[in-house]
């Protein structure tokens, strides 16, 4: 599977991430192989969080006989240093490692959590001292407002930012943008949440995917365009959905990898035309 760096950090990561709420709940042979199958792909670059159910003690195990080859990325939605503290050891008890090649601020949403995360004993005092002791290598955060995320880039030099750089929220949603282009500014990495998400789910209708909180693509040819659109940006790599039949698509898709033409890329746009997107314009 192709690479590329992560921003100045001078790691390569697949195109394709393994998402870990993927084995969430899964029995731990199970997860030995859908790992085992992810490795085989090519796929190098693992993100978890403990917010997803017991996501972490299923993927522990599973990895820990690969973890020196691969790049592992952890999260905490805690705000203080504190618990941030407190929820980085029990994230390396969980995952069986002494340390996480990317820690992330995740889900970063308002301007007051930013002001929390780097005010005094926000999380941030937590995430320099890990760093400085060799815990983390490389911070980073999530972000689902563009706002929050502009807000997070003028506070900090960090390594990465994990967005949702997707299709329906780019074109129906101007949703992206402007987070890309100060991250390319910046020479940050850019990594894509919900690049195979179309839209959300509609009230009453059957959720056929239940890890997931949006409608996913619902074909491999939707898929095929969602992930080309994203990855034909200055990308690095874009996470898998939360079921394992869409990180196939996805791995599928990533080995014949061909950035979308001038002409794909306007039969994308008119493709999402009519389709809500999962994030709205944001002023």
């Amino acid at each position: 599977m192709e690479k590329r760096v992560l921003g100045k950090t001078g790691q390569q990561l697949s195109i394709v991430g393994f998402g870990g709420i993927i084995v969430m709940n899964t029995e731990p042979a199970e997860a030995s192989r859908l790992v085992a199958q992810a490795i085989e792909r090519g796929v190098n670059y693992f993100d978890v969080a403990p917010s997803y159910g017991n996501a972490q003690a299923c993927l522990g195990p599973a990895l820990e006989p690969y973890r020196k080859d691969v790049f592992l990325a952890c999260k905490t939605a805690k705000r203080t240093k504190d618990e941030a503290w407190a929820e980085l050891q029990e994230s390396f008890r969980l995952l069986r490692t002494d340390h996480f090649d990317l820690y992330q601020h995740h889900g970063v949403t308002t301007l007051e959590e930013v002001d929390t995360i780097f005010g005094p004993g926000g999380a941030m005092e937590a995430f320099l001292e890990a760093q400085k002791q060799g815990m983390v290598r490389f911070l980073g955060f999530s972000a689902h407002s563009e706002e929050a995320a502009l807000a997070m880039m003028d506070r900090f030099d960090f390594a990465s930012v994990l967005f949702p750089f997707s299709w329906t929220s780019w074109h129906q949603g101007h949703f992206g943008p402007r987070v890309l282009a100060r991250a390319q500014e910046k020479g940050m990495g850019a990594l894509a949440l919900k690049a195979l998400g179309k839209r959300p789910w509609r009230e009453g209708e059957e959720k056929q995917w239940p890890k997931c909180w949006y409608r996913p693509v619902e074909t491999f040819e939707e898929a095929k365009m969602a992930l080309r659109f994203t990855l034909s940006r200055p990308i690095t790599a874009a996470v898998s959905p939360s079921h394992a039949e869409f990180l196939w698509w996805a791995c599928d898709i990533a080995d014949e990898f061909k950035p979308l033409t001038p002409e794909e890329e306007q039969q994308v746009a008119r493709y999402t035309e009519g389709i809500s997107p999962i994030f709205p314009h944001q002023e």
